[in-house]
């Protein structure tokens, strides 16, 4: 099958491009990157030197299916034509993700450039959207953070056993902020420290919001979702909270034991979604497409608990996408995906 990407040069189309270029069924044919056109990939991103392939302005030759590694707005403008045309595609911004059209302006401060295409564009997260991804001709790869959040507080909410006040507390490595250069991300600024920001809202806060609120069975949701950076590259540890509904559970360890079998159960079979028996660590993630999961209760306060780990550029990003293709056009689900974390 042949692929096209554009902007293969920012970090989520590099991932990309490494990902594809294993993949059995899949050919790149055509990468594009706005200010590094004429050059080789190679040139730009020595490690992709082996895809042998020269970034372009548009897209060019025949092509039998696209990935968008574009910012909101201008993924959907360049991906509209192929949608129109037939071509099946994955968008990895926030263009396709959102239902409710006034969210995604509120959000993202622009109006979409073709909304009519919205309504049918799937939210790419196989776990719990599979069989509409298989149909789909447009699927959007959720972000980095509701990737972790989704899959560790979706059990509950399904087996109904969590009030519906949900607290995410997440932090991220630098490389979610993508390939800019700014003060704020350089070394000098980041090292020896953490910080949170925005508290005033997340542009993720929504479609985090969106998927549960589909799994929700009982109260109006509320959800409070908080976002750090840490000083890393790669990675995203989200600790999630929410008090347990009385008398749904088992006491003490009984307890425990009950909401692991209930995550076990939700996430059978699934390749990437995993329950893990110790809370894990972004390094057990860094460099392959699994979400470590790891359900406990505090017993004190009845609270539950869940920590989930991902690379939020393989899992949150790149890895999704593939993944999604896989779907979509009837492939193995983990092929090209295989990799192991890197370690140490």
């Amino acid at each position: 099958m042949k692929v096209g990407i554009p902007n293969v040069t920012g970090y989520a189309g590099a991932e990309l491009a490494r990902i594809l270029y294993r993949h059995p069924e899949v050919e790149i044919v055509s990468v594009t990157g706005r200010s590094m056109a004429g050059q080789p990939l190679g040139n730009v991103y020595p490690h992709l030197d082996a895809c042998d392939l020269n970034i372009e302005s548009e897209l060019s030759g025949s092509l039998d299916f696209v990935f968008s590694a574009l910012p909101h707005a201008a993924s959907a403008e360049r991906l509209e034509p192929f949608i129109r045309e037939g071509i099946r595609t994955v968008d990895m911004s926030a263009d396709f993700r959102l239902k409710d059209l006034a969210e995604y302006t509120h959000w993202y401060r622009v109006d979409h450039p073709c909304p009519d295409l919205m309504e049918d564009a799937v939210y790419g997260l196989p776990e719990l959207h599979r069989e509409e991804i298989e149909e789909a001709s447009v699927a959007a790869t959720p972000g980095c953070y509701p990737t972790g959040a989704i899959l560790a507080v979706a059990p509950a909410l399904a087996a109904d056993i969590i009030e519906p006040d949900v607290i995410v507390d997440a932090k991220s490595g630098v490389s979610g902020a993508g390939r800019q250069s700014s003060i704020g991300f350089g070394y000098s600024e980041i090292n020896e420290s953490v910080k949170a920001y925005a508290l005033d809202g997340h542009r993720h806060h929504p479609e985090i919001y969106q998927e549960l609120d589909n799994l929700n069975q009982t109260a109006e949701l509320k959800l409070t979702f908080l976002t750090h950076l840490i000083p890393m590259t790669r990675g995203i540890l989200s600790s999630c909270y929410a008090p347990l509904k009385e008398g749904v559970l088992a006491d003490g360890e009984e307890g425990i034991q009950q909401v692991r079998e209930i995550y076990d159960e939700f996430h059978s079979g699934e390749i990437f979604a995993r329950v893990v028996e110790e809370p894990p660590a972004t390094k057990q993630t860094t460099g392959n497409n699994v979400c470590a999961i790891y359900p406990t209760i505090d017993l004190r306060s009845n609270r539950l608990i869940v920590v989930s780990a991902l690379d939020n550029l393989v899992k949150g990003a790149a890895g999704a996408a593939v993944q999604c293709m896989n779907v979509m056009s009837g492939f193995p689900e983990p092929a090209g995906l295989e990799q192991l974390a890197l370690w140490p």
